[in-house]
């Protein structure tokens, strides 16, 4: 997951409020979000190739995401997926902050991660960021530190104020601040070890590229009620619409 929008205890009706791209080589393969069938409360998408999730959220409420950092070149592979992060969240039972104060950062590559258990929302990375409880608000998470201000979070993070403020909030409306497909002007492009094409093409919300790029769009709604609605979206390399799903349940 590489743009993660989320709004905590920010409107009356709803605890959780979430829009996320997850950002893959389309050639890493993986399954669509599902009920996992050897973890029944268990509610994901599933990567193949390491067995993890980027975004899950189980029956009990309990939800995890995560995003990986944008490393330079030389970087060593690191012995375990960030992946195993979600899961091992969501079917656990340790309150959100004790989980990510335990975390060994050095077993994973560069990520950060967002844990909730309905009553904390947790943010820490393995990338100078220690743990921390989370207040109310607003706020964007991309391949970086929370709120790090590149243009897509700064513009998405806006939209995503704009419909709280209009009380527009819906899987449509939250879906649709991460369909941007524009990217940041060329004066606001940091290439770093990128050529300026690619840097290009990642600074849009919506990423498409032949080999890399935007592969799903979730959205989530946590009503104060316990109401749980929450879509994805799938996409083809071209950035065409390949499948969606819905799921609706109450926190148990």
């Amino acid at each position: 997951m590489c743009l993660v929008l989320f709004a905590w205890k920010s409107h009356p009706d709803f605890s959780l409020l979430v829009a996320a791209n997850r950002d893959e080589l389309h050639a890493r393969p993986a399954r669509e979000m599902h009920w996992w069938p050897d973890a029944p409360a268990l509610l994901a998408g599933r990567d193949l190739q390491a067995g993890g999730s980027w975004f899950a959220i189980a029956k009990n409420g309990r939800f995890a995401t995560v995003t990986n950092y944008r490393e330079t070149r030389g970087r060593t592979s690191a012995p375990r997926s960030r992946g195993e992060l979600v899961r091992s969240f969501v079917e656990g039972s340790e309150d959100p902050l004790t989980f990510a104060t335990g975390l060994d950062g050095r077993q994973y590559g560069g990520f950060s991660l967002l844990a909730s258990n309905n009553d904390k929302l947790v943010y820490c990375s393995n990338r100078g960021d220690e743990p921390r409880i989370l207040r109310s608000g607003v706020y964007g998470l991309s391949n970086a530190s929370l709120d790090t201000p590149w243009p897509k979070l700064l513009r998405c993070r806006d939209r995503l104020n704009e419909i709280i403020v209009n009380n527009d909030l819906s899987l449509t409306s939250l879906s649709r601040i991460i369909a941007d497909k524009e990217p940041a002007a060329a004066s606001q492009i940091e290439t770093g070890d990128l050529s300026f094409d690619v840097a290009r093409a990642l600074s849009a919300p919506f990423i498409v590229t032949p080999e890399y790029g935007t592969r799903c769009s979730t959205s989530l709604l946590i009503g104060n009620n316990g109401h749980v609605e929450v879509s994805e979206r799938r996409f083809d390399p071209a950035g065409n619409s390949s499948g969606d799903s819905l799921f609706r349940f109450s926190v148990q």
